[in-house]
């Protein structure tokens, strides 16, 4: 359960975010539904909470969509299109393809979401951005009040998915670099790299750190090679941090012990900059929760649109 510090320290953050926000992202307010449907965050919520119970993975596949949504031409709900002649689905980009997972989640909250406010006034960006939320705190996490009022694209770009989403094998500068292209910070980096705390990854994204990176702890390396074998096995699921179900500081623990397990994940603790901020994290809860919060915002105000920028889209696979 997460504490009455971090809800007040993490809501004082969101102000300090929309104080200093753009033009179009001072749209966003976390009332946005209020009046026009204040049942839309109770039901999203309820629906999320069903399928994280129903597979504890869901909640890191949630919150994952989320992150790659937005990387991606900013939280515009466009990694939910499916292909079609005029769209080159963001799905079928090589960190999403056979990866990126939750979309019947999604259509599942839109169905609930539309019936219960009697017509399609909740965005699908608005929908990841609360099902994210809502995905951490089922997951024992920090909650933090969702700025909305999102419009959904009409476009998606596979090429850019390929471009902007950082693989798993970065090193801290490159890492550095990709966050800073879309205005987050060293601190985001590491406090949002934190959502690897839940749900596994595939062996195709680890073996060559376990077979030959020499910043690993050499037992850690040697108990994932049965899981992932030097060759075949490329979808078997190995965990993220040892306690994948549950939202905690055991992903930077386990960097300062030489165990992560991506290659990005390590290179945040590896002699450079942000190595201080992992074994602070390590050690504090409540500052990793109040700082992932914040970077939560901060993400989820990537390249926004709003008014008649966007739409809401009535089925979140397909333009209207």
């Amino acid at each position: 359960m997460v504490s009455r510090t971090i809800f007040c320290l993490s809501t004082f953050l969101v102000l300090s975010v929309l104080a200093t926000s753009a033009s179009s992202e001072e749209e966003l307010s976390p009332y946005y539904y209020n009046y026009v449907c204040p049942q839309a965050l109770p039901a999203i919520k309820r629906v999320v909470e069903a399928a994280v119970c129903k597979e504890k993975r869901m909640g890191a596949s949630l919150l994952r969509l989320h992150f790659h949504d937005c990387f991606v031409n900013g939280c515009d709900a466009s990694v939910l299109l499916d292909s079609s002649p005029t769209i080159d689905s963001e799905k079928f980009a090589i960190p999403n393809n056979n990866s990126l997972r939750g979309f019947e989640v999604i259509d599942q909250i839109k169905l609930v979401v539309d019936k219960v406010c009697g017509r399609p006034v909740v965005s699908c960006a608005d929908i990841l951005a609360v099902a994210a939320r809502d995905s951490v705190v089922a997951l024992g996490g920090p909650t933090w009040p969702v700025l909305l009022g999102r419009k959904d694209s009409t476009t998606a770009s596979r090429d850019q998915a390929n471009n902007d989403l950082p693989p798993p094998f970065l090193d801290l500068p490159a890492l550095i670099n990709n966050f800073k292209r879309q205005g987050l910070n060293e601190r985001d980096l590491v406090a949002l790299s934190g959502g690897h705390t839940i749900g596994p990854t595939q062996c195709f994204t680890f073996r060559n750190r376990i077979y030959n990176d020499t910043n690993i702890d050499p037992k850690f390396a040697d108990q994932l090679k049965s899981t992932c074998p030097l060759k075949g096995g490329d979808s078997n699921l190995a965990p993220l941090d040892p306690t994948p179900e549950r939202f905690d500081v055991a992903y930077f623990d386990s960097l300062v012990k030489k165990r992560g397990l991506l290659p990005s994940d390590q290179a945040l603790f590896n002699g450079g900059s942000t190595d201080g901020l992992v074994k602070a994290y390590s050690s504090n809860a409540k500052a990793f929760g109040a700082d992932f919060a914040r970077s939560m915002v901060k993400m989820g105000n990537i390249k926004i649109l709003t008014g008649e920028q966007g739409q809401v889209r009535l089925n979140c696979r397909k333009p209207n």
